[in-house]
């Protein structure tokens, strides 16, 4: 005897179409061309797209402190390389490249450091002749104490209610200070990094691009990677050009620690935009100790090294490294500047280096085929 099906034991359970169910038929599939499906996708990828966003703001500091580290592991990886060539060993290139920049350092710093110890020591026990001539109405600080009240303002704000203001500078200068050294120690770690694993990095991106157009890709990154690498070159270039000039000049004119400034210039003059800038205004400053018709010398001879390195050196130093037409180069350092800050202006003429060689290999065969 046949056994029943429990679906011939329900009502309605015979007899019933292909398809149906015990609890009803099911209707037609949803329109996934409805306005309420178009407007639910819609919604989710503004609020996928805000969320990134959001995320990329938060962490923007960190991406700026691992797009510089970058930007220096490419600068130095035709240094390596180089020494690769030499059969070092990549770690051994790495730590060659380390040591150069710690001995840059440490000599800096000898330099630095004794003159600094020195004029800190000189400015405390001078200080009290100072407050002396303060107190003294026939001096040009005594008249200009009697005149602005700066004793008593110093005194207000040592010992009353700016004291509080004077800690609170204090306190975020301190914070600066610390944060800048913290930001340094995560670029150069993270530049060992990078450094250290280019090859692999690279070799990595290039396989997340597909076998027929890879061959391609790979020759036109290497070729912008390039262009970093004769940027960071060019740009060492200028700083020893600032260096050597400055100086010549402190030699000239007779200002003090001439050796030490000139270091300090180029280091600074390695940061575009802002870099020579700063450091003329503080070898000006220095000037002073001389005489003030030297300091005013030494100024305007910065303003004219400024205009001849912004728009002589710059453009033809970078576009024989990088191949970018000087208008371009000058434009994009103060597009990059303006945008990014310091970053920006750092990334800004490999970045036009890297739309040129695009549009060169990419876009103009494409229209003129087409």
């Amino acid at each position: 005897m046949r056994p029943s099906s429990d679906s011939e034991g329900q009502p309605g359970g015979r007899g019933r179409p292909d398809g149906e169910r015990g609890l009803g038929s099911p209707g037609k599939p949803l329109n996934r061309r409805s306005p309420f499906f178009i407007g639910m996708a819609g919604a989710a990828g503004v609020a996928v797209t805000a969320a990134v966003v959001e995320a990329l703001l938060a962490v923007r500091s960190v991406l700026v402190l691992i797009v510089l580290a970058l930007f220096l592991a490419l600068g130095l990886d035709p240094i390596a390389r180089w020494l690769g060539r030499r059969r070092l060993p990549r770690w051994a290139a790495v730590c060659v490249i380390g040591l150069a920049a710690l001995g840059v350092l440490a000599g800096f710093l000898s330099l630095a450091i004794p003159p600094l110890a020195e004029q800190a020591g000189q400015l405390a026990r001078e200080l009290p002749v100072y407050l002396r001539t303060l107190s003294n109405t026939h001096s040009v600080l005594g008249r200009l104490n009697q005149q602005f009240h700066i004793e008593q303002g110093l005194q207000h704000v040592l010992t009353g209610s700016g004291g509080l203001s004077v800690a609170g500078g204090l306190l975020g200068a301190g914070k600066l200070v610390f944060g800048t050294l913290a930001s340094v120690v995560v670029v150069a770690v993270l530049t060992v990094y990078f450094l250290l694993g280019l090859p692999h990095i690279k070799a990595t991106l290039f396989r997340l691009v597909p076998a027929s157009r890879r061959e391609r890709v790979t020759l036109i990154t290497e070729e912008v990677f390039a262009k970093v690498g004769r940027y960071v070159i060019g740009q060492v270039m200028l700083a020893l050009i600032a260096a050597v000039g400055t100086l010549a000049w402190l030699e000239i004119v007779g200002v003090p620690y001439a050796l030490l400034l000139a270091l300090f210039v180029a280091l600074l003059d390695l940061v575009p935009v802002v870099g020579s800038t700063i450091a003329g205004v503080i070898v000006s400053l220095v000037a002073l100790t001389v005489s003030l018709p030297v300091a005013g010398a030494t100024g305007a001879f910065y303003t004219v090294y400024r205009l001849a390195e912004d728009y002589l050196l710059v453009p033809k130093i970078m576009s024989r490294q990088v191949e970018v037409p000087a208008m371009v180069t000058v434009v994009a350092v103060l597009i990059g500047g303006t945008l990014l800050g310091i970053a920006g202006a750092l990334i800004a003429i490999p970045l036009a280096a890297a739309i040129r060689l695009l549009l060169t290999e990419v876009a103009f065969p494409r229209l003129d085929a087409s």
